[in-house]
């Protein structure tokens, strides 16, 4: 049984760890994604990041460092595009997406020798992640929450109605630019335990599912993370239980459980009606 293997490994620790941290982090940036309807940029930032895992490999550095690079670049720059030209965010979005695997495919096509395996950024291996990065997501998770924190006010104003945000003189564009960095930052954090294919999922199923029971930003936000903490901990021990793989396990339960919650909500609506 995991729970009681659990003192004697120090990789199921690590992943334990990585499950609280990316629950708090999807709980937080997820929420304010869905409700800034951001969603398609989450996956298409992710895919995005896969360019800088293949540079890293064929520079020699960190692939935790190379996807932090280029996460957060393609976030921000994708942001300022859309400001500056208004053009089609679907269209900057597929661009970004398509081009980020191009450019991780290519990079890793010139190294010399056999390439390495992508597996684990690719669908995700929460049983894998070392010490060292659970140290790095360990800031990055203070980073997002501490500065959704600092300006939760002004981002609830700012989801709400951003012209009435600018009247009241907070500025927005300021607040979308760290929300894309924040995003930015997040990815690194959730390619860690799902990969880059199911990022998407994990971003979109806790707050949608939380939304089901609550409009408000903060109680949204609790019981996103509580959702998800139930999803990548219960995905966890379903995968170490019956060794299968520990993110598509985390996606599939967080997608079983949203379809759940909609049927409680549908069932809720139908009680009131009668």
């Amino acid at each position: 049984m995991m729970w009681a293997s659990l003192a004697d490994y120090a990789y199921l620790q690590h992943a334990l760890v990585a499950a609280i941290l990316t629950s708090i982090v999807c709980g937080f940036i997820g929420t304010i994604v869905m409700e800034k309807k951001m969603i398609m940029l989450s996956g298409g930032v992710a895919h995005a990041a896969f360019g800088g895992i293949g540079l890293s490999y064929l520079a020699g550095f960190s692939p935790m460092l190379g996807a932090l690079l280029f996460s957060v670049t393609s976030s921000v720059g994708i942001g300022r595009i859309n400001r500056d030209s208004k053009g089609n965010t679907d269209v900057l979005i597929g661009l970004l997406w398509s081009m980020g695997m191009a450019l991780g495919i290519l990079f890793i096509s010139f190294m010399d020798g056999y390439p390495p395996d992508l597996t684990t950024y690719l669908f995700g291996n929460i049983l894998t992640v070392p010490g060292s990065e659970v140290k790095a997501m360990v800031i990055i998770t203070l980073l997002v929450t501490g500065t959704i924190l600092l300006f939760y006010n002004a981002y609830k104003i700012f989801l709400l109605d951003e012209e009435f945000a600018k009247v009241q003189g907070i500025k927005s564009t300021w607040l979308e630019y760290i929300l894309f960095i924040l995003l930015g930052l997040a990815i690194v954090v959730l390619i860690q335990v799902v990969g880059f294919l199911l990022i998407f999922a994990l971003v979109t199923s806790p707050p949608a599912s939380a939304k089901f029971f609550t409009k408000k930003l903060g109680h949204m936000i609790t019981l996103a993370t509580a959702f998800c903490l139930v999803f990548t901990v219960g995905g966890l021990w379903i995968s170490y239980s019956f060794d299968i793989p520990s993110g598509a396990t985390i996606i599939l339960l967080s997608g079983l459980s949203y379809f759940l919650c909609y049927s409680i909500y549908l069932l809720k609506t139908k009680w009131k009606r009668t």
